[in-house]
Formats: C-alpha cells, structure tokens, sequence
C-alpha cells in the first residue's frame, strides 16, 4: 500500500459506497477468489439499519472503520457499533459490566464489532488485497482502540473473529477469548443416508425415528429460496418468529421490515425451512448461504410437534448442505444437543479491548482460565459424539 492513508467513521451503510463495500468485504456478486459470508454484505449489514433492527434507537449507533487509500478507494473496514447494552451479541459480558460499575466505574457505553444478532464467524478486518492484509488489519485494530479512547469508552469488543485475525488483536494489546458452536462437517458425504452410515447403530436408529416421528400427522417440508421467498411468505415466517421469539427473548430483535429487505437484495442467499401440516405453514427457519457453509439462524412454529424442531432446524440444514455440497452448516449458539444430531464442538473466538487496568487485570485472568476450560470441555463433547471410531470428521479441517 502506497501513498498516506486515512480511516473515517460513518454512521450508517447509507453512506457507504454498495459497490465498494462489497469488493472489500468478497461479497461483490461475480467476484472471484475468497470465500463468500452473506452477513459481512452491504445488503444485509444495511438491511438491519435501514429496517430499524440495528439502529440508534436499539442501542446499535453505527461506527463503522474505514480506511481510505490516498485515491479515495477503501482500502479496510471494520464493522462497528456504539452501544449502552449488551443484547444480541452471544458473547456474553455481564458478569464484567457489573464487576466495573460496582467498583464505581461506568461500563456502557461499549464499542462492538459485530454483526448484530448474528452469532456467526466472519471476517472482521477487511482488507481490499491481499498484499498488504497485515497492515491493513494492524491500522485497523490501532484505529479501533483509538475511537475508543475517543469515546472514552470502557472497552471495545470484537466477537466471533476468525483465528486467523486473532494475533492482529492480541499483538495490539486485546484479550483473547473463547467459546463453543455446534456445526456439522460434511465429510464428502452424497446423502443423509451416508452421513448416517458413520455413525454408531444406536445413534443412527435414533436419528431416523426422530425423523419419522417429527414428520408424523401430515407434516411435509418445503425448500424455499430465490423467487419462492414472498411476502406472504415472509408474512407467515414473521408470525412464526414473533411468537416463538417473544417466548425466548421477550423481544424479538427483527422487525417486519427486515425480511422484505432482504427478499429483495439477497433472496438466492436465503433458504427457509418450512413446515406444513393441513394445507398450511406452521413452522420454519432461515438459513443463510454462503460459499462454503449453510448459517442457520432462527426458528418459529405456530404448533408444537414432537421433534420438529430437530427436523426443521438440523437435519434438514444437513440435508441442504449435502445437496449443495457445502462443506458446513453453522448452527447458531449454544446448543449440546446439537451434538446427538452429528454437530460437533468447534472452537470460537472474540477479542476484547479493556480501557480500565484493574478491570483488563481481572477479565484477562478469566479469561485465561476459561479458555482452558472451553477446551477441556470440547475435548470431553467430542469423544462423546454419535460417530462411530475412526468415522468422526476431523475438526482442524
């Protein structure tokens, strides 16, 4: 990289170049090389400001990082939001926002580069070549400490990072930290039946009355992606994720809005999973496509109905990735039952810029002990998946 470079702040997609964004981030339509991940896209990082899901209003005041090359070009970004909670984050920071205010500091407001309610790894330090990445990515994890100190915030939070960006952030003085996700490795497998023969007879004749079951009572299952995606389907889809959401959450985090958006900008990079029983859709969840993975994100049901969820959510993900030949599905958060259904643990990371000493003293010694922890206990899960011996796929493909 040539020439005096310059990162800005914008508060909104709106103001940011489509065209740009996207050739930054891979998500430019044709482009070619790099691995395609729908949620780092100028449609649906917009789609959730231009909806009001991740606005000021909700506690998502964008600040957004870019860096511009000497002839305007972008040349980074980094996704970014001002915010006064912690909701819709899935890397959990209560326990330290307490621990601040009741020695008398102020947590909120915090910095969060995310994608907000999407708990799923992506890139987070875009560079526009790969030539100069490094240093790119360096003055970027440099700019974000320096908006923070701006702001004079408490700390800067960047979660769900790929490992491969992590020594940036540790060499600028962030913590590293850890967790788990359930995905399920498509091991070059050509039907559910296959995947089903790697593993042990118990687990796979559970598995296929699981299925049976949850089909039962009329039940069928509809594909729907591309010019299948409505808006009375979305209509529906809606109403399964209002009230299943409100149940989980108390709030739903999406609006209505939302998912007409993103029908219209990126409707060949979604597939729903619908469930139907007398003539009508009483179920379903959404999935996103990237290049190499299937992101599964949430559901909703109007009926309840023995292992639908299951079905809906899981097997039908892994039956889409197989047909797709995708590599993955990522399932979203949590989830240790996931791991009956052939989803095995895989290793997340976040890192994390904490401006008060005392408090950077006390997360990074939980944080040291927890990643020991979150290790032990994928080592444990692992050994106890449904596989059979030397059929498990390997988890450092």
């Amino acid at each position: 990289m040539t020439g005096e470079v310059k990162i800005r702040i914008e508060t909104s997609f709106q103001d940011i170049s489509k065209e740009s964004w996207d050739g930054l981030s891979g998500t430019a339509k044709g482009q070619n090389g790099g691995v395609y991940n729908p949620f780092v896209s100028h449609a649906y990082l917009s789609s959730l400001e231009e909806s009001g899901s991740a606005t000021a209003d909700t506690g998502w005041l964008g600040q957004h990082l870019l860096m511009e090359a000497s002839d305007g070009s972008l040349a980074g970004g980094l996704v970014c939001y001002l915010k006064n909670h912690s909701q819709g984050e899935y890397v959990f920071d209560h326990g330290w926002a307490d621990a601040l205010e009741r020695a008398g500091g102020r947590y909120y407001p915090k910095l969060q580069c995310a994608v907000p309610f999407t708990p799923a790894t992506g890139p987070r330090l875009l560079s526009a070549t790969s030539a100069n990445a490094g240093v790119v990515r360096e003055s970027l994890a440099s700019g974000l400490q320096e908006l923070a100190r701006r702001h004079k915030v408490s700390s800067a939070h960047v979660t769900f990072v790929p490992q491969e960006e992590m020594p940036t952030f540790e060499n600028a003085g962030f913590l590293h930290r850890t967790d788990q996700q359930f995905h399920f490795l498509n091991d070059g497998y050509t039907s559910h039946n296959d995947f089903l023969e790697t593993l042990a007879s118990r687990k796979r004749k559970a598995l296929k009355k699981e299925r049976r079951t949850a089909v039962e009572h009329g039940i069928s299952i509809d594909w729907l992606t591309g010019r299948d995606l409505t808006e009375s389907i979305w209509d529906q889809f809606f109403a399964f994720y209002m009230d299943t959401g409100s149940r989980k959450w108390g709030r739903p985090y999406l609006t209505r809005k939302f998912y007409s958006l993103i029908g219209e900008r990126m409707a060949d990079d979604i597939l729903l999973v619908m469930a139907k029983r007398n003539g009508r859709y009483i179920a379903g969840a959404i999935n996103f496509i990237g290049s190499d993975a299937l992101y599964g994100r949430h559901w909703g049901a109007i009926e309840n109905h023995p292992f639908l969820h299951f079905e809906v959510c899981y097997h039908q993900a892994i039956d889409f990735a197989i047909s797709r030949g995708l590599k993955r599905v990522e399932a979203g958060a949590q989830g240790e039952h996931k791991l009956a259904r052939g989803y095995l643990p895989v290793t997340t990371h976040s890192a994390h810029f904490i401006a008060h000493p005392g408090l950077k003293r006390a997360v990074a010694d939980y944080l040291d002990r927890e990643r020991r922890e979150v290790e032990q206990i994928g080592g444990i899960l692992a050994d106890h998946s449904p596989f059979r011996k030397g059929e498990r796929p390997d988890l450092d493909d």
